[in-house]
Order: C-alpha cells, then sequence, then structure tokens
C-alpha cells in the first residue's frame, strides 16, 4: 500500500445520500451520480468523485449508516436536481493510502488503515469522514485512495 500526507482542500460536491449498509449498493448511487455527471458535462478526464461514509458501523446500526456519492464540483455550480444535494467537504491533513481500484483491494484497505496510521504514529481525526477519492487520472491507470483525516 502506497503511502503519503498530502493537505488536501475543502472542496465543494454534488452528492446523493444512500442510508443503509455499507457495501455493494453504493455502487448502484455512484452510477447514479456519474451518470447525472454526464448529463450535465461535468465528467471528464479531471473529474473527482469522492465516497464518503459519515457513520461508523461500530457505533450506528447498518440500516441508518449513510454513504454520500459526491462529484467535486466549482463554487459557481448550481444544483438543479431535487436528488442531487449540495455540500462542502472538510479539508485539512490527511493520510492518503493509494490502492488498487477493486472492490476487494477498497475492502481490504478499510481492514488495515487503522493499523497502518498506528505503525506511522499518526493520530486519525474523529471529527471529519475518511474520503473515498476517485480521481478520473488514477482510475484509469486502475488506482483509487483511501484518505483519512489525521491529527
Amino acid at each position: 500500500m502506497n503511502v503519503n500526507v498530502e493537505m488536501i482542500p475543502s472542496y465543494k460536491i454534488a452528492y446523493i445520500r444512500r442510508t443503509g449498509p455499507y457495501g455493494s449498493e453504493n455502487i448502484q448511487i455512484m452510477e447514479q451520480l456519474k451518470s447525472w455527471a454526464r448529463e450535465k458535462n461535468l465528467f471528464n478526464e479531471s473529474s473527482i468523485i469522492l465516497g464518503i461514509a459519515q457513520d461508523n458501523p461500530q457505533f450506528t446500526e447498518p440500516k441508518d449508516c449513510r454513504y454520500d456519492t459526491c462529484l467535486v464540483v466549482s463554487d459557481e455550480f448550481k444544483v438543479d436536481n431535487k436528488y442531487i444535494k449540495f455540500g462542502k467537504t472538510i479539508g485539512g491533513k490527511y493520510c492518503v493510502f493509494k490502492i488498487n481500484h477493486t472492490v476487494d483491494a477498497v475492502k481490504k484497505a478499510w481492514t488495515e488503515i487503522f493499523s497502518e496510521l498506528s505503525k506511522r504514529n499518526y493520530k486519525f481525526d474523529y471529527r471529519r469522514p475518511i474520503l473515498e477519492r476517485y480521481a478520473m487520472q488514477m482510475i484509469n491507470k486502475h488506482y483509487c485512495e483511501i484518505c483519512t483525516p489525521i491529527l
């Protein structure tokens, strides 16, 4: 697992939220968001999609866990669809894990990131959610990133 530390800015995002157990159903809203972005000509080589797990299933019932699939948009962008919401991410210092863009690699990374943070003496910042970052330039090379907020 390739790891580095990065200052990630706050992003304005257009997003779709799904509530329920984390898993393969999140892929469906990812596809919905990409389809909407293509219709609006917002999906291209420089696009960044984020997956944000808003809740920790150790403390939140799986049926109540919220997952946001987000597209980074310009500050001037206005959402014109009742199913698409918009908001902002919280920027800051993140430990970025570059991984293969496969379901198995993402699942494995989620089980290893906290021990990796500990090994590197990084403290997890519980005030910000972990970001799954899918930058098109990386996806085209079969990679994605898990960005873990650190203090």
